[in-house]
């Protein structure tokens, strides 16, 4: 896939804490506050119609890189910039024009629609919010809204329990091109689904990429989702980036032993088979106390006593735009 080479969204050394919730216990005792530490300085860029793709485990921070991109969430520092402008200083008339070019469609369609709205006044509702269709005009978009996501004219005047959780999906990405974004990040897009309708709802999106020169994020654990439509990929590990490259080199040739594991214990087209994270030994760190130097030298099968220490940089490992924070200087096997 070709992919315009000029960057759209540049993130750098963004960082997302979170208090953890106390109990009256806790609260009682007087222990002290706990703080999640969610993101970790993560640092990339995305280009211009690409589809950058994001993996890693549950807890790894994909979800909320996502909510702070579209200002859900508010980072603790860090810097956030789309088309050359310094998101996080967005305010009022700005900010909003901001949330209309990058668009964001949930893992859990029927929760983020709502359940006393039809199909046609959830898509009227974001239509007339941003001024972009009056009148006539509406029912018109509206309609060319559904034919572009498959769904047929009547699917207009039902509500959203009436439909499937494939057809929800295409609902949720029909309101989000309403605004006539410039960005997707699609959150866990079809882990919900069944696989026959994940592929469907993959291909659409890519379908709508070339249609419409999208940029897309899309996150996701499953490694052969993530391969067939991102034209990069981002491995990230407890809310910083472990590894970056081009899909098929990071897939052929990965550099981090974190990225390795992930790929080698990938389940095939067998359902039955264990899951993507099985092969990594040992538990996930807390985001509450994050291993000294590299975040995954405890799981690490190669590692070395500079890893318990010193944090590795995300560095080129060979080939251009290629990164990767490991001390290693071979590829794992």
């Amino acid at each position: 896939m070709d992919a315009v080479t000029a960057p759209l969204i540049e993130i750098r050394d963004l960082v997302m804490t979170f208090p953890r919730p106390r109990g009256l216990v806790d609260r009682m005792s007087g222990h002290p506050l706990q703080i999640v530490r969610a993101l970790n300085g993560v640092s990339f860029s995305v280009k211009r119609g690409e589809t950058l793709g994001i993996v890693g485990e549950s807890g790894c921070g994909k979800s909320t890189l996502a909510r702070c991109l579209v200002r859900l969430h508010e980072a603790d520092s860090g810097r956030i910039e789309f088309a050359g402008t310094d998101v996080l200083a967005l305010e009022g008339a700005a900010r909003r024009a901001y949330n209309r070019r990058v668009q964001m469609v949930f893992q859990d369609p029927y929760s983020s629609l709502n359940p006393r709205m039809t199909v046609r006044q959830a898509l009227s509702e974001a239509l007339t919010f941003h001024h972009l269709r009056q009148g006539e005009a509406i029912g018109q978009r509206i309609g060319e809204l559904l034919e572009l996501v498959r769904l047929p004219a009547e699917a207009a005047d039902r509500y959203p329990h009436e439909f499937s959780g494939g057809q929800r999906q295409r609902i949720g990405i029909a309101r989000a091109l309403a605004v006539e974004p410039e960005c997707l990040i699609a959150d866990e897009l079809v882990s919900a689904l069944d696989v026959s309708v994940q592929a469907q709802i993959v291909n659409l999106l890519l379908e709508l990429q070339a249609r419409l020169n999208l940029t897309v994020l899309f996150i996701a654990h499953d490694l052969r989702l993530v391969r067939h439509i991102s034209h990069r990929v981002a491995v990230m590990y407890l809310g910083a980036i472990a590894e970056l490259a081009e899909t098929e080199i990071l897939f052929t040739r990965p550099s981090h032993p974190y990225t390795a594991a992930l790929l080698k214990a990938a389940p095939e087209l067998d359902p039955t088979r264990r899951s993507v994270m099985d092969a990594v030994r040992g538990e996930l760190p807390s985001p509450l106390a994050i291993p000294a130097g590299c975040p995954f030298h405890p799981r690490c099968p190669y590692v070395m006593a500079r890893c318990r220490t010193e944090q590795p940089l995300l560095i080129e490992r060979g080939e251009p735009g290629h990164i990767a924070a490991c001390h290693l200087e071979v590829r794992p096997n």
